[in-house]
């Protein structure tokens, strides 16, 4: 599947730094759960296939985040990816860390 990128994201994908995802680039199991949910987007034929790897925790957004889809990055973090879908491919937006997502009310 083709995976667009551009920016700090690309950079963080590529060379394991960024100023903007310090937080990621400087936790190996974030860094390391951001290179794979990236190469596994890149390894299946289509998006339906994500819901297969229960690590990702594949899901469609609502409510604000309606149109986008995310994975999570790791089980023990609340950092996720967030992309959108289309015909192309999945095309990559942002890395956010939401303490309130997955049931992690403060």
């Amino acid at each position: 599947m083709v995976v667009k990128m551009t920016g700090d994201l690309l950079e963080l994908y590529k060379t394991g730094s960024n100023k903007r995802y310090k937080d990621v680039a400087r936790n190996p199991v974030l860094l390391k759960g951001y290179i794979m949910a990236i190469e596994t987007m890149l390894a299946v034929s289509n998006i339906n296939e994500l819901s297969k790897f229960s690590r990702l925790h594949y899901e469609k957004l609502k409510h604000e985040y309606s149109g986008f889809s995310s994975v999570r990055l790791s089980n023990s973090f609340v950092h996720r990816l967030i992309f959108t879908e289309n015909e192309e491919g999945i095309e990559v937006k942002l890395i956010e860390i939401d303490d309130t997502h997955y049931g992690n009310k403060r």
